[in-house]
Protein backbone atom coordinates (compact mmCIF):
# COMPACT_ATOMS: atom_id res chain seq x y z
CA UNK A 1 0.00 0.00 0.00
CA UNK A 2 1.66 3.10 -0.90
CA UNK A 3 1.65 6.45 0.91
CA UNK A 4 -1.07 8.19 -0.46
CA UNK A 5 -3.43 5.17 0.35
CA UNK A 6 -1.88 5.30 3.94
CA UNK A 7 -3.51 8.62 4.26
CA UNK A 8 -6.53 7.98 2.71
CA UNK A 9 -7.39 5.03 5.34
CA UNK A 10 -6.20 7.05 8.14
CA UNK A 11 -8.65 9.81 7.42
CA UNK A 12 -11.36 7.33 7.10
CA UNK A 13 -10.51 6.17 10.76
CA UNK A 14 -9.76 9.64 11.99
CA UNK A 15 -12.46 11.68 14.16
CA UNK A 16 -10.19 14.81 15.34
CA UNK A 17 -8.24 15.95 12.12
CA UNK A 18 -6.64 19.16 12.19
CA UNK A 19 -4.80 21.25 8.58
CA UNK A 20 -2.26 23.86 8.73
CA UNK A 21 -1.55 25.15 5.41
CA UNK A 22 0.88 27.46 4.03
CA UNK A 23 1.90 29.45 0.63
CA UNK A 24 2.15 26.14 -1.11
CA UNK A 25 -1.14 25.21 -0.76
CA UNK A 26 -2.30 28.05 -2.87
CA UNK A 27 0.28 27.63 -5.33
CA UNK A 28 -2.08 25.43 -7.41
CA UNK A 29 -4.29 28.33 -7.70
CA UNK A 30 -1.94 30.96 -9.31
CA UNK A 31 -0.97 32.46 -6.17
CA UNK A 32 3.15 32.59 -5.86
CA UNK A 33 4.14 31.11 -2.88
CA UNK A 34 7.66 33.20 -0.97
CA UNK A 35 10.34 31.62 -0.90
CA UNK A 36 10.47 29.40 -4.30
CA UNK A 37 13.05 29.64 -7.35
CA UNK A 38 9.42 31.82 -8.23
CA UNK A 39 8.40 33.00 -4.96
CA UNK A 40 7.35 36.36 -4.07
CA UNK A 41 11.01 36.92 -2.70
CA UNK A 42 12.57 35.89 -5.86
CA UNK A 43 10.85 38.80 -8.08
CA UNK A 44 11.71 42.22 -8.28
CA UNK A 45 10.78 44.74 -11.00
CA UNK A 46 13.25 47.99 -11.87
CA UNK A 47 11.18 50.30 -10.25
CA UNK A 48 10.93 48.35 -7.22
CA UNK A 49 13.96 49.97 -4.44
CA UNK A 50 12.90 47.91 -1.28
CA UNK A 51 12.64 44.04 -0.81
CA UNK A 52 9.33 42.29 -0.34
CA UNK A 53 10.46 42.10 3.37
CA UNK A 54 10.93 45.42 4.21
CA UNK A 55 7.78 46.76 2.22
CA UNK A 56 5.92 43.95 3.55
CA UNK A 57 6.79 45.54 7.26
CA UNK A 58 5.22 47.55 9.74
CA UNK A 59 7.69 50.42 10.18
CA UNK A 60 7.64 50.74 6.00
CA UNK A 61 3.80 50.84 6.47
CA UNK A 62 4.10 53.52 8.21
CA UNK A 63 6.26 55.76 7.18
CA UNK A 64 5.40 54.94 3.05
CA UNK A 65 2.25 53.84 2.99
CA UNK A 66 2.02 55.17 -0.72
CA UNK A 67 4.43 52.84 -1.51
CA UNK A 68 3.66 49.85 0.22
CA UNK A 69 0.25 50.50 -0.95
CA UNK A 70 1.60 50.35 -4.27
CA UNK A 71 3.10 46.81 -3.67
CA UNK A 72 0.71 45.72 -1.95
CA UNK A 73 -2.29 45.89 -3.84
CA UNK A 74 -0.14 44.31 -7.24
CA UNK A 75 1.63 41.37 -5.13
CA UNK A 76 -0.41 40.10 -2.16
CA UNK A 77 -4.04 40.39 -3.60
CA UNK A 78 -5.41 38.16 -6.16
CA UNK A 79 -9.40 38.55 -5.90
CA UNK A 80 -9.91 36.34 -9.00
CA UNK A 81 -8.35 33.34 -7.71
CA UNK A 82 -10.48 30.11 -7.27
CA UNK A 83 -9.77 27.33 -4.60
CA UNK A 84 -7.93 24.45 -6.09
CA UNK A 85 -8.07 20.72 -4.63
CA UNK A 86 -6.12 20.85 -1.67
CA UNK A 87 -8.88 23.59 -0.24
CA UNK A 88 -12.14 22.39 -1.71
CA UNK A 89 -10.77 18.17 -0.18
CA UNK A 90 -10.32 20.09 3.56
CA UNK A 91 -13.83 21.21 3.00
CA UNK A 92 -15.70 18.32 2.20
CA UNK A 93 -13.79 16.30 5.07
CA UNK A 94 -15.11 19.52 7.24
CA UNK A 95 -18.66 18.36 6.15
CA UNK A 96 -18.48 15.37 6.88
CA UNK A 97 -17.16 16.20 10.20
CA UNK A 98 -13.14 14.49 9.45
CA UNK A 99 -11.19 17.90 9.90
CA UNK A 100 -12.67 20.23 12.81
CA UNK A 101 -10.15 23.18 12.26
CA UNK A 102 -8.08 24.39 9.24
CA UNK A 103 -5.32 26.67 10.86
CA UNK A 104 -3.39 28.83 7.98
CA UNK A 105 -0.33 30.98 7.33
CA UNK A 106 -2.35 32.11 3.99
CA UNK A 107 -3.94 35.44 3.85
CA UNK A 108 -5.95 34.71 0.66
CA UNK A 109 -9.26 33.75 2.22
CA UNK A 110 -9.30 30.57 -0.47
CA UNK A 111 -10.00 28.07 2.53
CA UNK A 112 -13.12 30.05 2.84
CA UNK A 113 -14.12 30.58 -0.19
CA UNK A 114 -13.82 26.97 -0.42
CA UNK A 115 -16.22 26.32 1.99
CA UNK A 116 -14.54 25.64 5.08
CA UNK A 117 -15.93 27.30 8.07
CA UNK A 118 -13.63 26.92 11.24
CA UNK A 119 -10.31 28.53 9.58
CA UNK A 120 -7.48 30.30 11.73
CA UNK A 121 -5.68 32.68 9.65
CA UNK A 122 -2.66 33.10 11.75
CA UNK A 123 -2.01 35.73 10.00
CA UNK A 124 -4.96 38.05 8.99
CA UNK A 125 -6.75 37.98 5.55
CA UNK A 126 -6.78 40.23 2.64
CA UNK A 127 -10.06 40.15 2.84
CA UNK A 128 -10.69 42.21 6.32
CA UNK A 129 -9.29 45.57 6.81
CA UNK A 130 -9.74 48.56 9.35
CA UNK A 131 -9.45 51.89 9.99
CA UNK A 132 -6.60 52.69 12.28
CA UNK A 133 -8.30 55.71 13.99
CA UNK A 134 -12.20 54.85 14.78
CA UNK A 135 -11.68 50.99 13.77
CA UNK A 136 -14.54 51.07 11.39
CA UNK A 137 -14.21 47.39 9.32
CA UNK A 138 -14.49 47.12 5.48
CA UNK A 139 -13.93 44.56 3.06
CA UNK A 140 -11.56 44.13 0.11
CA UNK A 141 -13.70 45.50 -2.63
CA UNK A 142 -13.27 49.21 -0.84
CA UNK A 143 -9.16 48.46 -0.79
CA UNK A 144 -9.36 48.01 -4.47
CA UNK A 145 -11.76 49.98 -5.59
CA UNK A 146 -10.66 52.92 -3.45
CA UNK A 147 -9.80 56.42 -6.38
CA UNK A 148 -6.07 56.48 -4.28
CA UNK A 149 -3.49 54.78 -3.58
CA UNK A 150 -3.96 54.84 0.45
CA UNK A 151 -7.37 54.16 0.87
CA UNK A 152 -9.32 56.41 3.66
CA UNK A 153 -12.12 55.49 6.02
CA UNK A 154 -15.19 57.09 4.96
CA UNK A 155 -16.03 58.12 8.32
CA UNK A 156 -13.17 59.69 10.39
CA UNK A 157 -10.37 59.91 7.57
CA UNK A 158 -8.04 57.74 8.92
CA UNK A 159 -5.79 55.11 6.67
CA UNK A 160 -7.79 52.09 6.36
CA UNK A 161 -5.03 49.12 6.72
CA UNK A 162 -5.08 45.42 5.91
CA UNK A 163 -5.96 43.40 8.76
CA UNK A 164 -2.90 41.35 7.61
CA UNK A 165 0.26 40.57 10.29
CA UNK A 166 2.83 42.13 8.69
CA UNK A 167 6.31 41.71 9.68
CA UNK A 168 7.42 43.32 13.15
CA UNK A 169 3.60 42.26 14.23
CA UNK A 170 2.69 39.81 16.65
CA UNK A 171 0.15 37.49 16.01
CA UNK A 172 -2.68 37.12 17.60
CA UNK A 173 -3.08 35.54 20.87
CA UNK A 174 -6.26 33.86 20.57
CA UNK A 175 -5.48 32.89 17.52
CA UNK A 176 -2.38 31.12 18.49
CA UNK A 177 -4.09 29.97 21.60
CA UNK A 178 -6.77 28.33 19.79
CA UNK A 179 -4.73 26.88 17.10
CA UNK A 180 -2.84 25.10 20.22
CA UNK A 181 -5.67 23.90 21.29
CA UNK A 182 -6.87 22.37 18.45
CA UNK A 183 -3.62 20.80 17.28
CA UNK A 184 -2.99 19.59 20.67
CA UNK A 185 -6.43 17.39 20.40
CA UNK A 186 -5.83 16.14 17.14
CA UNK A 187 -5.99 12.58 16.57
CA UNK A 188 -4.47 13.06 12.76
CA UNK A 189 -2.20 16.46 12.00
CA UNK A 190 -2.16 16.91 7.79
CA UNK A 191 0.57 19.71 7.07
CA UNK A 192 0.65 20.94 3.74
CA UNK A 193 2.38 23.71 1.17
CA UNK A 194 4.53 24.99 3.61
CA UNK A 195 8.29 25.36 4.47
CA UNK A 196 7.75 25.32 8.25
CA UNK A 197 10.76 28.13 8.73
CA UNK A 198 8.75 30.75 9.31
CA UNK A 199 8.29 31.05 13.34
CA UNK A 200 6.38 31.05 15.78
CA UNK A 201 3.95 29.81 13.32
CA UNK A 202 5.90 26.48 12.24
CA UNK A 203 6.53 25.92 15.59
CA UNK A 204 2.69 25.19 16.65
CA UNK A 205 3.14 21.65 14.94
CA UNK A 206 5.53 20.76 18.49
CA UNK A 207 2.10 20.85 20.13
CA UNK A 208 0.91 17.77 18.54
CA UNK A 209 0.64 14.74 20.37
CA UNK A 210 -0.53 11.79 18.50
CA UNK A 211 1.47 9.41 15.68
CA UNK A 212 -0.18 10.71 12.68
CA UNK A 213 1.48 13.54 11.21
CA UNK A 214 1.27 13.91 7.72
CA UNK A 215 3.89 15.59 5.91
CA UNK A 216 2.67 17.37 2.00
CA UNK A 217 4.82 19.42 0.38
CA UNK A 218 6.98 19.76 -2.53
CA UNK A 219 10.43 20.46 -1.06
CA UNK A 220 12.22 19.21 2.06
CA UNK A 221 11.03 20.97 5.49
CA UNK A 222 13.07 20.92 8.57
CA UNK A 223 10.59 18.78 9.86
CA UNK A 224 10.18 16.27 7.44
CA UNK A 225 12.11 13.57 10.08
CA UNK A 226 9.31 13.78 12.01
CA UNK A 227 6.67 12.83 10.20
CA UNK A 228 4.75 9.70 10.31
CA UNK A 229 4.03 9.87 6.40
CA UNK A 230 6.09 12.21 4.16
CA UNK A 231 4.88 13.37 0.42
CA UNK A 232 7.01 15.73 -1.48
CA UNK A 233 4.81 16.44 -4.03
CA UNK A 234 1.93 19.38 -4.83
CA UNK A 235 -0.56 19.68 -1.96
CA UNK A 236 -4.02 20.11 -4.40
CA UNK A 237 -2.91 16.64 -6.78
CA UNK A 238 -2.07 14.72 -3.39
CA UNK A 239 -5.28 15.76 -2.11
CA UNK A 240 -7.50 14.95 -5.19
CA UNK A 241 -5.86 11.72 -4.92
CA UNK A 242 -6.63 10.95 -1.39
CA UNK A 243 -10.50 11.75 -1.96
CA UNK A 244 -9.97 9.59 -4.89
CA UNK A 245 -9.17 6.49 -2.75
CA UNK A 246 -12.24 7.74 -0.09
CA UNK A 247 -14.34 7.78 -2.77
CA UNK A 248 -13.85 4.85 -4.51
CA UNK A 249 -13.42 2.68 -1.14
CA UNK A 250 -9.45 1.61 -2.11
Amino acid sequence: MDTVKKVADIIKNSKYIVAFTGAGVSTESNIPDFRSANGLYSQKSAKQVYPPEVILSRSFFLEKPHEFFSYYRNNMIYPDAAPNRCHTALSELEGKGKVKAVITQNIDGLHIKAGSVNVLELHGSVAKNYCMKCKRKYGLDYIMNYPEVVPLCEKCGGIVRPDVVLYEEMLDEDVLSKSVSFIRHADMLLVMGTSLVVHPAAGLINYYRGDKLVLINKSGTPYDNYANFLIHDAAGKVMGEIMDCIANGD
